[in-house]
Formats: structure tokens, C-alpha cells, sequence
């Protein structure tokens, strides 16, 4: 097994991109099936969640191309609708919550797909009703398959449909976006996602040809089309790499120069890491972030302690959290972080205890952090990633300590980070790569 192991307590400096968006490569790469013409992406992340999407539709069919390094060209001419059936896309899905956002576009060109139980992190129940009911909606059956954990889809024909969905489910509204794409009449979609993701698999879609209005509300409007064509697209800077590059600054008191961020993309995350008394600076689309010796917590206006907690767009993304989590045990200051989405996400934070935080875990969703204002430095321990969000928010916490710490499971941080290693160790980190038993 793979493992970091970090010597901690250096100041980085130097500037760093971050990667193509994660979440938006996972929906848009799917929408490669919706025609039998190329599309070609750019900006595309080279990490493991994605390039697993990469070889499953390859599995199926599709016609993959690399003409140079984050470049993908997909062409979905000759689809084997049955591989989705055998158990070698049962095997690879099983790994890969991204998996199930195939179904929308094969119920659009095929009438037929099948969705497996939600694989990747294990941040809690990760229920598909939004998604089904959805579907449903638009005139497919559904069997559920309890020996093989899979969801069978079946349509004759796709039906527009008005909809008022459960939860805005941003996996959610892109497969019930794509499959209604080529849907006889039109589909509303209330309470629909808004992200900047599903804005971009919106604007791409219309791109090929599709008819979709509202974006960027909740009120999305889509006049089924008869057939789609090819396109280019380019995926936007991973937020959530933002973020994480704006903690890991404050954290290591380092200079960072974030480049190419895509800032009118970022909504309200600036400035959550503002009320947490970080600096920064927005150099047109960059973000500058000095080194300061220290940061204070702010309150709420009537004095009371700071909360920071999940929302969907255009509130503060739930990946986000574990590192505004970390970020606090070394701020002045107090802060209460509520987990709303996922009951298993603070569970990472028995590690900081370890390493010396001052961490009260109320409940599954709910932890208050004592900043210890640089008065006690964390202490570098051995310790396991549960998930690709705590992975890093540790890996964070291991570069501010004091001392030598190993991080195991690190598969679970090459999911979603790309060579994440080799970009820290050039602004100064110092990180290796060693096999442990």
C-alpha cells in the first residue's frame, strides 16, 4: 500500500494552478454518449476517479483519444449496450459514484441503462431517489436488482415532463438534464441544482445542439431535441483546489500565488475563508495569499460564535468543509462547523485530536473547534485517509506539524487530486511516496 510520508512545519512559496473541476469532468465526460460525433475536453484533471470514468467508457465503446496532457477527445459511434449488464462494469462502478451520471444519456440515445450502487467515499448514505424519481418522470421503469445491487431503466419512448425534485441533487440534475435532452417535448426542472458544474454541462449540451434555459437558476427549462452533435469544452479550475490551496497557505503561514481560478466561478468561498481571518487578494482571475503570522476567527455581528456549514450552490460546498475544519485549530478564535450532507465526513477529525487539536465532536455533523492560535503547534502522527476531502484537509494539517507523519490509503487523495505531491514538493513541501505493509 502507498503512503505520504511529510515532514512538516516549512513555509511554501511559489505559485500553483489548480487542476481541471473534478465534479464538472464526471458529468460533462458522460455527455460524450448523448452523439455518435467526437467531443472534444479540455482542462481535463489526470486523476484516479476520472481516468476510471475514461477506461469504463472505453469498456463500452467509446473511441478515446490523448492528443497531449489534460486533453481528451471521446467518440461514442458504437456503444455495447449489454457490458452495462455484466459484471465487469459492476466491478469498476462499484468504485466510482461518478458511474451512475452514464444512465441519463444512455436512457437519451438508448432507452435502456443501468445504475449501480453509489461506490467512492464513505461519507454516508448517498441515496439515488432524486435520481430515479426523476426518470420516472420522463416515462422509465425502474427494476431494482437485489442479488446484483443494480437498478434496471427501461423506455420506449422519453416523455417531457414538469417536476418538482426532492433535493437539489447536482448529480441528480445532470442525468435527468441529459436524458431530457433528447426527450419528446419539454421538461421543466424545479428546485434543480445550480452549481457551476451543472451550469457548464448546460451551456456544453446547448453547444451540441440541445435546447436548455434558466441556467444558473433553479428553473431549468430543456425543448427536447431529436439528435445532438459534437462540440468542445473546456472544464473550469477546480474549486474545491482553490480552497485547499487558500487553507494550506494560511495553515503553513506561506505566499501562494494561486493562478488561473476561475474567480467568477468561486461564489461565496473567498470569502468564507475571509471570516476566518485569512488575506487575500483577487489579481484578476488569481488569488494572492500572503503569509501571516497569524489569523483570527470573526463572529457574527451580534457576538456570538461563528458557524460555517454546507448549502447548496450558490451557499458553501460541502468538500470545503474538512479543510475550514482544519484551517480553525490554528486560528485565533472559536468556530462551529456543521456538516449538514453527509453523517460520516467529521469523522476524520479523531486524528487532529491526536496530533493536538482542540476539537469538540458534538455529534456526526457537528464539531466546534478552539483555535490555539499558533500557541501549540501540531504534532506530526501515522494516520489512514478515509476520503479524497479529509485525505487532503490531513495532508494540510501533516505539512503545518511539527515532526514526521505518514499518511496511508493515499488512493483515496490521488481520486481527486492530480500529482498533488510533486506540486507541493515545488513550492517547498516535503513529501515522498513510500509502500508500507
Amino acid at each position: 500500500m502507498n503512503a505520504f510520508e511529510i515532514r512538516g512545519g516549512r513555509a511554501l512559496a511559489g505559485s500553483i494552478k489548480p487542476q481541471g473541476a473534478k465534479n464538472e469532468a464526471l458529468q460533462v465526460l458522460c455527455a460524450a454518449l448523448l452523439t455518435d460525433q467526437p467531443v472534444t475536453f479540455h482542462n481535463v484533471p489526470d486523476i484516479l476517479d476520472v481516468n476510471l470514468l475514461i477506461e469504463l467508457l472505453a469498456d463500452v465503446g467509446v473511441r478515446v483519444e490523448r492528443p497531449k496532457p489534460n486533453t481528451v477527445i471521446l467518440q461514442a459511434t458504437t456503444i455495447d449496450t449489454d457490458f452495462f449488464s455484466g459484471p465487469v462494469f459492476k466491478k469498476k462502478s462499484g468504485k466510482l459514484r461518478g458511474a451512475v451520471m452514464l444512465a441519463g444519456p444512455m436512457l437519451a440515445r438508448f432507452r435502456k441503462a443501468q445504475i449501480p450502487q453509489p461506490g467512492g467515499d464513505k461519507i454516508g448514505r448517498r441515496r439515488l431517489d432524486t435520481h430515479i424519481r426523476g426518470f420516472e418522470k420522463l416515462g422509465v421503469k425502474f427494476h431494482y436488482n437485489t442479488e446484483e445491487s443494480l437498478f434496471d431503466l427501461n423506455a420506449e419512448t422519453l416523455k417531457g415532463n414538469y417536476m418538482l425534485m426532492d433535493e437539489p441533487s447536482v448529480t441528480g440534475t445532470a442525468n435527468i438534464l441529459m436524458a431530457a435532452s433528447m426527450a419528446d417535448g419539454v421538461t421543466t426542472i424545479y428546485n434543480a441544482a445550480c452549481e457551476p458544474y451543472v451550469q457548464q454541462l448546460c451551456h456544453m449540451l446547448n453547444r451540441m445542439g440541445a435546447k436548455i434555459s434558466g441556467i444558473g437558476s433553479n428553473l431549468l427549462v430543456v425543448e427536447g431535441v431529436t439528435q445532438l452533435k459534437g462540440c468542445e469544452h473546456t472544464m473550469l479550475a477546480d474549486m474545491i483546489e482553490v480552497g485547499s490551496f487558500i487553507g494550506l497557505a494560511a495553515m503553513t503561514q506561506s505566499e501562494l500565488l494561486i493562478q488561473n481560478t476561475d474567480i467568477a466561478h468561486l461564489g461565496i468561498i473567498p470569502e468564507t475563508f475571509q471570516r476566518l481571518g485569512v488575506q487575500l487578494e483577487v489579481r484578476g482571475d488569481d488569488i494572492f495569499v500572503p503569509a501571516q503570522e497569524q489569523y483570527q476567527i470573526q463572529k457574527f455581528i451580534d457576538g456570538s460564535i461563528l458557524t460555517i456549514y454546507d448549502h447548496p450552490w450558490p451557499g458553501f460546498t460541502p468538500d470545503l468543509l474538512s479543510i475550514i475544519l482544519v484551517m480553525a485549530t490554528q486560528a485565533k478564535g472559536t468556530v462551529l462547523v456543521h456538516q449538514k450532507m453527509f453523517e460520516s465526513r467529521l469523522f476524520f477529525v479523531d486524528k487532529l485530536i491526536e496530533m493536538g487539536a482542540q476539537i469538540v465532536l458534538c455529534d456526526p455533523h457537528r464539531a466546534v473547534v478552539i483555535g490555539l492560535n499558533r500557541q501549540v503547534p501540531l504534532r506530526g502522527i501515522n494516520m489512514v485517509s478515509p476520503d479524497i476531502r479529509a485525505g487532503v484537509a490531513l495532508l494540510i494539517a501533516a505539512l503545518s506539524a511539527q515532526g514526521k507523519s505518514i499518511i496511508q490509503n493515499i488512493s483515496q487523495i490521488d481520486r481527486g487530486y492530480e500529482r498533488i505531491d510533486e506540486r507541493l514538493n515545488a513550492l517547498g513541501a516535503d513529501i515522498r511516496r513510500i509502500s508500507v505493509s
